[in-house]
């Protein structure tokens, strides 16, 4: 039995104690400084989470985040971060407090998504090394999870693979070992930048096969093109998988990725109905991003967006249309605030 601390009790985080607990670890969630009334709210419900519709189990652990550092000094063995992308910076800032005299355990994380430094496009796992370099602790070992598990699926126990990459197979293997079940299926790759490079941008690919019916015909009814619009979905997954496997091979990674769990797999599931993909069919149906955003998902988070914004620009300076059309169109879209225009000649 291992000690398992989580930090974030959001959908994904919370989720992830199943199958950690269905291992016989010890499992804590804790917090962070934005989900104290989150977590007295949760628990005055007897442990119902409303992101997942479920109950997170008596057993779990959850403490706020006044417990933070007490639990993180005791005898942990995997940090799991469930935290956003915008809270990378924090969760460096306290993890420093704690580790600056100490060794600190291994990390996994659960976030995805790419960001830029100095002009260049930064990894998660390494903006994360950076950060914590930069508060004098020189030595982390930072794994990522990529796949198609959405967190209500984990959570009730659906069957899901993901993969664990460490640029260390044998961490990759000891954790994906450490979480595997008969429901949660985890094999591990040493292609760190393939899966989370992958897993970032598949996001951006969903919004664009989610805008499928939209864009299916100008001239058909809504009718003929909802009962027809997979003809146009099929076109768009087979162009994003061409251009998510060009874009990893560019950051470094490897291009069979792509057609694995992180990239292939997650895509999948996540234009099947996500926040990105519900974007895409508003922006598919003419609207422009801001318009969608302000009166269709004003207060939710759609990660793809939100991506295109961080490195959008970084993308039309690195790439010609010609080998990204449909990135760069949804690029243009979003950055420009404007109506889709796709370039269905350039694709390939």
């Amino acid at each position: 039995m291992s000690k398992i601390v989580i930090i974030g009790a959001g959908a994904m985080g919370s989720a992830f104690s199943a199958p950690c607990l269905d291992n016989n670890h010890d499992v804590n969630i804790i917090g962070t400084h934005l989900e104290d009334e989150f977590i007295d709210n949760l628990k005055k419900n007897n442990n119902f989470h409303p992101g997942l519709n479920t109950k997170v189990p008596d057993k779990i652990k959850i403490f706020k985040f006044e417990k933070f550092s007490e639990i993180l000094k005791s005898n942990v063995d995997l940090i799991v971060l469930g935290i956003s992308s915008k809270g990378i910076d924090w969760s460096a800032e306290e993890l420093s407090k704690i580790y600056k005299t100490s060794k600190m355990p291994n990390l996994l994380m659960l976030t995805k998504g790419l960001s830029i430094h100095e002009n260049k496009y930064e990894l998660l796992v390494d903006k994360l090394k950076r950060l914590l370099l930069s508060k004098a602790i020189s030595r982390s070992n930072i794994s990522a999870v990529g796949g198609p598990c959405l967190a209500a699926g984990l959570a009730n126990r659906i069957h899901s693979s993901v993969v664990i990459a460490n640029e260390e197979i044998e961490t990759a293997k000891k954790i994906a070992d450490m979480l595997n079940t008969n429901y949660y299926h985890t094999s591990y790759s040493d292609d760190l930048n393939g899966v989370e490079v992958s897993a970032a941008i598949k996001n951006i690919f969903s919004m664009a096969v989610g805008a499928a019916k939209g864009l299916s015909s100008a001239k058909a009814s809504k009718e003929v093109r909802e009962q027809n619009y997979l003809n146009t979905a099929s076109a768009l997954i087979k162009q994003s998988i061409h251009e998510m496997e060009i874009f990893v091979e560019h950051l470094k990674g490897k291009k069979e990725t792509v057609k694995g769990l992180a990239g292939l797999g997650d895509l999948y599931v996540s234009s099947g109905g996500g926040r990105n993909a519900k974007m895409g069919s508003y922006i598919g149906e003419g609207l422009t991003f801001s318009k969608a955003k302000k009166t269709k998902m004003e207060k939710v988070t759609v990660e793809g967006a939100d991506l295109v914004i961080e490195i959008g620009k970084k993308v039309k300076e690195d790439f010609d249309e010609k080998k990204l059309p449909l990135m760069i169109g949804m690029i243009d879209a979003i950055l420009e605030d404007k109506k889709l225009d796709l370039k269905w000649d350039l694709f390939r």
